[in-house]
C-alpha cells in the first residue's frame, strides 16, 4: 500500500461565480493523507500564470509548427521548508493552509480553445526521501478588469447602412440601416438590434443576426485566426416592395467568454453579423466590432481570510 493515501490543492472561492481578478488574495490548502508517519523533505505550494499558443500548417511532409508562450507570474511558498532535514509528518490527514497575493497587474482573462490556452494554476509538489515527488494541481479563473476602465466608450452606440442593386434572377435593390445601442455588453445580456429594411425588389428577403468570436493566435512571427459562431438568429420575411423596421434582441450566453485584448499571443474578439438573406444574390451585411466583459457579480468579493499572516 502507498505511503501517500491521498494528495490535493484547492482554494475557497472569494464571490459567487468562483472568478478571482487581478489584486485578489487566494486563500486554500494543501491536504496530505498518509497511511502511516513519514518523512518529508520539502511541502510547497506555486501560483502560476500564463499563456501559450500553437498550431501546425502544410501538409505531412514539410509540416511546420508554431509555438509562443506568455508568462504573468510563478510565486512558490513552503509549507514545509526544504533544506532543514527531513520533518517527521503524522499518519493521517493533514491540512496545510496558505494564501497569495495575485499581482495586480493588467493580466488577461483564462481562455482555452484548441490551440491556445491562457490559464492559472496553484500546483502543490510533495518531496520524500529515495522517493519520486508528488505532484498536484488546481485551476483557477481569472477575469480581467482591462475594460472596466473604459466603460463610457463602450456606451457609444454604433450604426450602419449597405445597399445592393439585385441582378440575374432578381431585379430592384434592397438597403438596411442598422443601429445598436452600445459597444460593451455583459456576459448573459442581450443585444437590442433596430434594423431598417428597405426592400425594393421582386422577392422576399429575411434578416439574419449572428454573434461570433474570432480568436487570433500569434507565434514565430505569424498568425492564425479560429472562427466559432456563438449564437444565430433569424427575424421574420420582409415582402416586395416593402420597409419594415424591425427590433430584436440578441442574447449573449452567460458563459461567453470575455474580449481579450491585453494578451500578446491571444486576442479574442467578438462581432455581430447582421445580414439580409437574398435567394440567388450575395446576402448584404454589416458587421458591429462588440465587447465582452465579465458579468459584473464576478467582482463582488468577500473579505480577505483571517490568516494572512501565513502568505508566501
Amino acid at each position: 500500500m502507498s505511503t501517500v493515501k491521498s494528495f490535493s490543492v484547492g482554494y475557497n472561492p472569494i464571490n459567487e461565480s468562483n472568478v478571482f481578478s487581478s489584486g485578489d488574495y487566494i486563500s486554500g490548502q494543501v491536504t496530505l493523507e498518509l497511511t502511516k508517519d513519514t518523512d518529508v523533505r520539502a511541502l510547497s505550494v506555486k501560483m502560476k500564470g500564463k499563456a501559450e499558443a500553437s498550431w501546425t500548417e502544410g501538409a505531412v511532409e514539410d509540416l511546420e509548427f508554431f509555438f509562443s508562450k506568455e508568462k504573468y507570474f510563478s510565486v512558490k511558498q513552503f509549507l514545509i521548508e526544504e533544506g532543514q532535514g527531513d520533518t517527521r509528518v503524522s499518519q493521517g490527514c493533514n491540512v496545510y493552509p496558505f494564501t497569495f497575493h495575485i499581482p495586480a497587474q493588467d493580466l488577461p482573462s483564462s481562455f482555452k480553445c484548441n490551440n491556445g490556452v491562457i490559464r492559472y494554476t496553484l500546483e502543490a509538489s510533495l518531496s520524500r526521501p529515495m522517493r519520486k515527488d508528488s505532484k498536484a494541481k488546481a485551476e483557477f479563473n481569472l477575469a480581467s478588469k482591462s475594460h472596466w476602465s473604459i466603460q463610457s466608450s463602450l456606451r457609444v452606440p454604433q450604426q450602419g447602412a449597405t445597399e445592393k442593386k439585385l441582378k440575374l434572377f432578381n431585379s430592384g435593390h434592397v438597403a438596411m440601416d442598422v443601429n445598436i445601442d452600445k459597444t460593451g455588453f455583459h456576459q448573459g445580456e442581450g443585444i437590442e438590434v433596430v434594423a431598417s429594411v428597405h426592400n425594393k425588389s421582386s422577392r422576399d428577403v429575411r434578416l439574419k443576426y449572428c454573434v461570433y468570436r474570432q480568436c487570433t493566435l500569434y507565434a514565430d512571427g505569424e498568425t492564425t485566426q479560429l472562427i466559432k459562431n456563438l449564437v444565430k438568429k433569424v427575424g421574420a420575411a420582409v415582402p416586395p416592395s416593402a420597409d419594415q423596421t424591425v427590433t430584436k434582441f440578441i442574447p449573449i450566453p452567460a458563459n461567453t467568454i470575455p474580449s481579450i485584448s491585453n494578451c500578446s499571443i491571444i486576442t479574442v474578439e467578438y462581432v455581430l453579423r447582421v445580414y439580409l438573406d437574398v435567394k440567388y444574390a450575395t446576402d448584404p451585411q454589416i458587421n458591429f466590432p462588440i465587447i465582452i466583459l465579465q458579468s459584473a457579480k464576478s467582482f463582488d468579493e468577500e473579505p480577505p481570510p483571517a490568516y494572512l499572516s501565513c502568505g508566501f
